[in-house]
């Protein structure tokens, strides 16, 4: 396998095999844009809840906007209802996304509480209705993102992922840990290489990718077809141009220099002000200025001042200074 080649889901061909994973709170329209730029293949939308599209909540609005820029992009949907869901993802795929991705990996309480995101592990036949349903009601290409189980007595990430290739679902991702693991302890790729043994359809593996090394060593350990990067691309978008370089030359470029890593950061609030109002974007940015400069001299300090800017013009001032301190 070309590790640096180009990646089929259904009838959509990706420019390589790296996927920014979906993360509620970071992956806006912004962002993503920013993570195509350095090279990623395609983009996931933040989740969105199916019954809040249908009962035309406001906030799905901003959610699902997708760019050309960005494209190839998927939007990914969470939910419960089968026919709900099928409904959705037909009405969604007018718009301008390539694939519709279904959250069967969230962990959040009041997810799984509600019988959505991973506790859909625990029922493997409604799992299995929702899939049919989807693919039925859509011509894009079906994706399905869930863990390797509910909880270390429930791994049936190998189950669900032959019940999803049967339902005709396009390619499936799957995150290394349980949903009562939350983000703790180590991934298993194990898992994956297991899925990936499974089924014909492509499989993405997901867990503890930090570097371009870990990229390499995951293609290689599971024989997975694609990686899909979450925690990892907090505030280093530039993974995946990195990553890159390293799957086509074996070199790991250096990291980005203050001056690089001020520039994403004006460039990032500048879009997110463009899309979300002032205002917002830079209560937004807060986190993710922490997240680019974790590990800087001075960040900590740096990280108290920007808790009080609410304008660009503050930001730039603020980021001006980094170089100095």
């Amino acid at each position: 396998m070309d590790l640096a080649g180009k990646l089929k889901i259904g009838d959509v061909v990706l420019d390589n095999r790296l996927i920014l994973a979906p993360m509620a709170g970071v992956t806006d329209q912004p962002y993503r844009l920013i993570c195509r730029e350095q090279g990623c293949a395609l983009v996931v939308t933040e989740m969105v809840s199916a019954k809040a599209i249908l009962y035309r909540n406001k906030n799905t609005k901003a959610l699902l906007a997708v760019s050309e820029k960005e494209r190839p992009a998927a939007v990914q949907l969470f939910g419960s209802d089968p026919e709900i869901l099928g409904r959705i993802a037909a009405q969604v795929e007018e718009g301008p996304c390539d694939m519709i991705d279904l959250n069967l990996g969230c962990p959040v309480p009041k997810i799984v509480n509600n019988g959505e995101g991973s506790a859909l592990m625990k029922d493997l036949k409604k799992a299995e209705k929702i899939f049919a349903s989807v693919v039925k009601h859509t011509k894009k290409p079906v994706t399905v993102k869930f863990r390797k189980g509910f909880n270390d007595s429930q791994v049936n990430a190998v189950e669900l992922a032959r019940i999803a290739e049967g339902c005709g679902v396009s390619a499936v991702a799957v995150h290394g840990r349980t949903r009562e693991q939350y983000y703790s302890g180590k991934a298993d790729w194990e898992i994956i290489r297991q899925v990936k043994e499974a089924v014909r359809i492509p499989v993405i593996g997901n867990g503890d990718v930090f570097a371009p090394q870990d990229v390499k060593r995951m293609l290689e350990e599971t024989g997975c077809d694609g990686v899909m990067i979450g925690r990892g691309a907090k505030g280093n978008p530039w993974i995946f141009s990195q990553s890159l370089h390293y799957l086509k030359t074996g070199q790991v470029p250096p990291k980005p220099g203050i001056k690089e890593i001020r520039e994403m950061i004006l460039r990032h609030g500048k879009l997110l002000a463009e899309f979300k109002g002032e205002r917002t974007a830079m209560q937004e940015m807060r986190k993710h200025i922490a997240w680019y400069t974790a590990g800087l001299p001075h960040s900590s300090a740096l990280r108290n001042e920007i808790n009080q800017i609410d304008h660009l013009d503050g930001m730039l001032e603020l980021l001006e200074k980094l170089d100095g301190r």
